[in-house]
């Protein structure tokens, strides 16, 4: 038997690894697994929370007003929608989130003041104190104790004097009659939005500026000047035009039977002014109207009142700017559809109102 030399190991062969060492790597890999999960986490709700804090808190400052209009019945998630349109928020989502910690707000429908770029507890104090921003329609034929009536029965008032912004106003309104400080008849008609916050002096600014544009429109000043009157006296005719005509169809004849009495130096005999200096707005005028000792009474005085008595349409502006050509002296409702017949005599004039009576019209 013959003796052997140390046996060399194979290339491939390793020693075994302690017992445990494939344990101990797979642990080390799960906690640098579960480590970069942890990390990724925190890192995705640290970005999660800085977006919803810019969010809710904005940087730059607030930007210019929006007023929106929630409707009656429109959910709090289309509500909200608007807002993020508008740019009030940056994002529905953030906002709808912050529901989660103060609850859906109650939105009552109307018309809100916001500004762009607000943070959420601007927008939901805002949401909670109800609409603020209000509308106040001037009708044509309203006076401007109507007008003030209305003002002082918004939910939230302009601040400030009415009647006193009016007669500041009307010191440098070239449709004021001289001497009377009123702005009757020289204010548009149309819907004004009241902000929070507003004056009496920016609303009658805005009512003043929209009839001075108007009447540039309708080249006022020269029409005057063509029927020889004046402006402010224009718009006395067109006062009278618009409760007298009613409707459109009859107002221009009615602005010529105006000018025809003027010329003729008789009197108006005009319902409308007698009516308007006792503050009554239509109606039948009385023995004892008529006769009343008051310049607006057109029955005992020639020309026309001092003022205007009403706000006058576009249309009745227009009608007195441009009277239908014609000898009329006279007018009648004729018609319940509003009707009214012109006549040139007296003997007509009996007859329109003898066809009136038998039509059952007062």
């Amino acid at each position: 038997m013959s003796e052997s030399g140390p046996v060399t190991p194979l290339l491939d062969e390793r020693p075994a690894a302690p017992r445990g060492t494939d344990r101990r790597v797979r642990r080390r890999r799960r906690r640098r697994t579960v480590l970069a999960v942890l990390i990724v986490a925190v890192l995705a709700i640290a970005g999660s929370v800085s977006w919803y804090e810019l969010e809710a808190h904005p940087l730059g400052g607030e930007g210019k007003g929006v007023v929106v209009t929630i409707k009656a019945q429109e959910s709090a998630g289309t509500a909200i929608g608007a807002l993020a349109r508008d740019g009030i928020i940056g994002s529905s989502l953030a906002f709808r989130l912050s529901d989660i910690i103060h609850g859906t707000p109650t939105i009552e429908p109307g018309s809100y003041l916001f500004h762009q770029n607000q943070s959420f507890s601007t927008v939901r104090r805002i949401l909670a104190g109800g609409p603020d921003v209000f509308s106040l329609e001037v009708l044509p034929g309203l006076t401007l104790s109507e007008v003030a009536d209305r003002v002082s029965q918004l939910p939230i008032a302009p601040r400030g004097s009415f009647a006193q912004a009016l007669k500041q106003a009307a010191a440098a309104s070239p449709y004021a009659p001289a001497g009377t400080p009123t702005l009757e008849g020289a204010v548009a008609p149309g819907s004004y939005q009241i902000l929070p916050g507003e004056t009496v002096q920016t609303l009658v600014a805005q009512m003043v500026r929209r009839f001075d544009l108007q009447a540039a429109s309708m080249h006022l000043d020269s029409a005057a000047a063509s029927l020889g009157v004046t402006p402010a006296q224009l718009v006395i005719i067109a006062s009278i035009v618009q409760k007298e005509g009613v409707y459109t169809k009859n107002m221009s004849k009615v602005a010529r039977v105006v000018y025809n009495r003027l010329a003729k130096g008789t009197p108006l005999q005009m319902d409308s002014t007698v009516l308007y200096s006792i503050g009554q707005d239509g109606g039948i005028v009385t023995a004892a109207d008529l006769a009343l000792k008051t310049p607006y009474n057109t029955y005992l005085h020639t020309g026309l009142p001092p003022t205007a008595i009403c706000t006058p349409s576009a249309a009745a502006l227009s009608a007195a700017a441009n009277p239908t050509p014609g000898s009329w002296l006279y007018f009648e409702l004729v018609s319940k559809d509003g009707t009214e017949q012109f006549s040139d005599t007296y003997p007509q004039q009996l007859a329109a109102q003898a066809l009136a009576h038998s039509r059952g019209l007062p």
